[in-house]
């Protein structure tokens, strides 16, 4: 694990679900902190086993948060930045894929562990004008079966789950 993440897993730790809450609208809005989550949830519940669903659900709704900070920026109008970031044949790909399969085109990937490119489809979702009702609840699913996921596989494996992870 590198310096930063180690760091940041600290700072949690010491804080918990609020800062599980803090890492997860980051890594989900303007920082990529690519399995960073997956190990919190991880650590804490292993450390807490009757907090799993807590735990699971700051994630989760930590990401909601997030995701809609991308999405609202999407909504607001293609930017340089995600055209710059995503141009050509891929840009058009994934714009094409949230406007013909809406609020699934984000479902699916907020299941999916690193390196899937969840944000490029949380932004086409906002450039696609996905309605966010439909936008939240994808990712409400999306996410909480990933982050609900990862902490029962925590209380079935402990520490085993972390080597999985990293």
């Amino acid at each position: 694990m590198s310096y930063i993440a180690r760091c940041v897993e600290s700072v949690v730790l010491s804080i918990g679900g609020v800062g599980l809450f803090f890492i997860a609208f980051l890594d989900s809005s303007v920082l990529s902190l690519p399995e960073v989550n997956d190990l919190l949830v991880v650590t804490l519940v292993i450390r807490e086993p009757d907090l799993r669903f807590y735990y699971a659900a700051m994630a989760t709704f930590g990401s909601i948060v997030g995701c809609l900070v991308l999405y609202s920026l999407g909504r607001k109008g293609e930017s340089v930045v995600f055209r710059g970031r995503f141009t050509g044949e891929r840009y058009r790909r994934t714009l094409a894929l949230a406007q013909r399969y809406g609020a699934l085109a984000v479902a699916i990937p907020a299941v999916m562990p690193p390196p899937t490119p969840f944000k490029v489809f949380v932004f086409a979702a906002g450039v696609a004008r996905v309605q966010t009702w439909k936008f939240v609840v994808a990712v409400f699913f999306g996410r909480g079966i990933r982050y609900f996921t990862v902490a029962s596989l925590a209380v079935r494996y402990g520490e085993e789950a972390l080597e999985l992870i990293e």
